[in-house]
């Protein structure tokens, strides 16, 4: 019996892919298709004056200028701007009115016949403004920050600090052992290498269908509907393929706004793509000033923690995640003390980003940690294991399962870390200081509630469908894999649909939860399939499973096969040929039944090695070892690559990634791939990946626990960590360059 889950299975949508056949948003066609170019505000604070559009409507092939001044109407209510994934607060409405909250914000779309004409006329446009000052410098508001109140169980501030715990101010006064330190990370942008674009087809009679850029088709059908007051029926969202989006494509973007303004008010299908300059205003990972303190025994037990955390916000919405608590899943201490506050700048609104707030607190956290072991002459790896917490501190809740030293001690014993010598600068490789670093990862195991549609024709092939997205994290693949195995049948005879908002309910794929939603999802709707194939077999003459029950048999090899005996089965054809159906058709929600009473979590330990070149500075990470404990891994193959990602986006966080503003004009000035630092294949070197064994018969039915985000969390501080090993030098801003290491 072939089984599918577990394996390593190559992608099958792999071949579309590499030969071009996969569409992306701004490649798909209609009769009459015209093209829209923004115009972007030059100021970060103000009001439009004016806008002279006349220079750009006389271009030959210039159909029309849209703006705040001409534009159709527009829902007027904050509601109608608020998608699924939208914070507290009053959501942007492009070209709604003339008041300007950010540098680059979009402020009018120049329609024509080709997109080299609407874009030089762009640049023809002029605009006066009244402009305003502005601050878009967080070390600036820092004294103004806004405190979060602790968190309450959802849906109250999910994402608030965690409640206080014993007394940490008096603890760490009287701490043997202290250690406390600032911690800074940038502006980072998410940079995927397919610009934002919606290619929006005019139907006639107001209908619309939408080929977006986007990670939920289904978010952003509910936001066109909310903002131009249409019906479901009327628009269709499609996202097929996704070139990247790691949290930017959650909300729904501004360019899709514009394109259907354009397609309304010229009845005709329209195209907006926006250039990478463009997309610098779609969100960003806040910047984060982070302040630590630990107090800890001479043995190495913990006996205070507080966590500070500030990050960056708009004026008009509250993005903000859970920074500050990240400790009190990890480590053992009883008085703890976790704040987050928050600085509202001149900025657009920050968003997530690849496992927003523990791919930065954990990187204080877990760098605090290392310095802490310093103090105490510990090894890090030991101080961990001595605060080892085998219960969610937070909530005092046990774990479905924690298999977090098997990954201490896997990830080690690969990496060698028995052969570390504890002193700074006391390794070597030629003219190169070597350094060995490790720190922990955490995220949240999360799951969603979600519906899958299948449909198993009488010649052995089913059709799996759901409105979820696949970003490029294997999603086709893995829900073939796992609707093989449900429905016992070859994986080349499962075709998946995914992407539409005509299919079954999904939510927007973020947070590591689509995997095991969907997962489960298929197996719920096999079940019915299978049920409904168990009624068709009983009625056959002589039925060899006329007796079975709904849990006595199996779908395997293309039958129902009961699963006290094997040798009693009938295949999927003969039932329904018996039966004179030609398709069997379920469709089934589900839902994740969770009494609070366990913390779902998936855990990593980080090994790193760089060398330093000692004259210079040039940092390399040469070698990586990531062990991971997420449950059921569904895909080896798939699942290795987005950890090695996560891995890659970790060093660039650590040693690349900074989004540059200029105050003064409150713009960002590297708002390119030339000058926004990413690392490239010179930068990257041997990375293990290693999956530990964790069952967990809890979490959901089949054990499944998501990826897209633990991969990332503590490569930074691990990296970190080593580069303190390798040179004695200590940067707790990231990201650490060379210039940093030579002051």
């Amino acid at each position: 019996m072939q089984k599918y889950i577990g394996t390593p299975t190559s992608r099958i949508d792999g071949r579309a892919k590499v030969t071009g056949e996969a569409k992306y948003a701004a490649e798909f066609n209609a009769p009459g298709l015209v093209h829209g170019s923004v115009v972007t505000s030059s100021i970060a604070k103000g009001r439009i004056v004016r806008i002279d559009a006349s220079d750009a409507l006389r271009v030959a092939g210039v159909i029309d200028v849209l703006s705040h001044e001409n534009r159709l109407p527009m829902a007027s209510t904050d509601s109608a701007y608020k998608d699924e994934t939208a914070p507290k607060g009053s959501p942007f409405r492009p070209l709604y009115e003339d008041r300007i909250m950010f540098s680059g914000q979009p402020i009018a779309l120049v329609v024509a016949e080709e997109p080299e004409i609407a874009r030089f006329a762009a640049s023809l446009v002029r605009v006066e403004y009244d402009e305003e000052a502005h601050v878009t410098d967080v070390f600036r508001r820092r004294d103004e920050a806004v405190s979060l109140e602790p968190s309450t169980k959802p849906p109250e501030s999910i994402f608030g600090p965690p409640k206080p715990r014993g007394s940490a101010e008096k603890a760490f006064a009287s701490a043997e052992v202290r250690h406390a330190g600032e911690y800074y990370v940038p502006i980072e942008h998410h940079n995927p290498m397919e610009l934002y674009a919606s290619t929006v087809v005019w139907e006639g009679d107001g209908k619309l269908t939408i080929y977006d850029k986007t990670q939920g088709v289904q978010n952003v059908q509910r936001y066109v509907c909310g903002v131009f007051d249409m019906k479901p029926d009327d628009v269709r969202v499609m996202s097929a393929y996704m070139g990247g989006g790691f949290g930017s494509g959650l909300r729904p973007q501004y360019e899709v706004v514009l394109a259907v303004l354009a397609a309304q008010a010229l009845e005709r299908s329209v195209r907006v793509v926006l250039t990478r300059q463009q997309m610098y205003v779609l969100g960003y990972r806040p910047a984060m000033i982070q302040r630590i303190e630990l107090g800890a025994r001479p043995g190495g037990t913990l006996e205070a923690i507080t966590h500070e955390a500030i990050t960056v916000t708009s004026q008009y919405e509250d993005f903000y995640r859970q920074e500050s608590g990240w400790s009190g899943l990890l480590y053992t201490c009883a008085n703890a003390k976790y704040v987050h506050k928050l600085v509202r700048l001149d900025l657009p609104t920050s968003c997530d980003m690849r496992c927003p707030s523990a791919a930065t607190g954990v990187y204080a956290l877990e760098c605090a940690m290392d310095e802490l072991a310093v103090a105490l002459k510990l090894d890090p790896l030991e101080l961990r294991l001595r605060c080892y917490s085998d219960r969610d501190q937070n909530t005092n809740r046990p774990y479905s399962s924690k298999s977090l030293r098997a990954c201490y001690h896997q990830g080690a014993e690969a990496f060698g870390w028995d052969k570390r010598s504890p002193e700074p600068r006391s390794m070597r490789d030629g003219n190169e200081l070597v350094g060995w670093g490790m720190a922990t990862g955490i995220w949240e195991a999360l799951q969603v509630p979600i519906a899958v549609r299948i449909v198993l024709s009488a010649n052995g092939h089913a059709e799996v469908s759901c409105a979820t997205s696949d970003i490029g994290t294997g999603t086709y693949t893995i829900m073939a894999q796992v609707a093989a195995d449900m429905l016992g049948l070859p994986m080349e005879n499962i075709t998946i649909k995914l992407g539409d908002s005509t299919l079954p309910q999904s939510p927007v794929e973020g947070g590591s939860w689509i995997a095991a939603s969907v997962s489960n999802g298929i197996a719920t709707t096999a079940d019915a399939i299978r049920g409904e194939l168990l009624r068709l077999a009983k009625q056959m003459p002589n039925s060899p499973l006329a007796d079975a029950g709904p849990d006595e048999v199996a779908l395997a090899d293309g039958k129902l096969v009961s699963t006290p005996d094997a040798s009693r089965a009938v295949s999927i054809v003969d039932a329904m040929r018996h039966g004179a159906v030609d398709r069997i058709e379920q469709e089934k929600s589900t839902t994740f039944a969770d009494d609070g009473s366990k913390g779902h979590n998936t855990h990593s330990a980080v090994f790193t090695e760089v060398k330093v070149d000692e004259q210079l500075g040039v940092i390399r990470v040469t070698r990586v070892v990531n062990a991971v404990a997420a449950g059921r891994i569904l895909n080896i193959k798939t699942a290795r690559s987005q950890i090695m990602g996560s891995v890659v986006w970790g060093i660039g966080m650590a040693l690349h990634e900074e989004t540059l503003l200029d105050h003064t004009f409150g713009r960002v000035m590297n708002a390119n791939i030339a000058e926004y630092q990413v690392p490239v294949n010179a930068d990257v070197h041997d990375i293990k990946v290693i999956f530990v064994d964790e069952p967990d018969a809890t979490i959901n039915r089949l054990g499944i626990k998501g990826l897209g985000e633990i991969g990332i969390v503590g490569v930074a501080a691990a990296v970190a960590n080593a580069i303190y090993h390798a040179t004695g030098k200590r940067v707790r801003d990231l990201p650490i360059t060379l210039d940093k290491l030579q002051r």
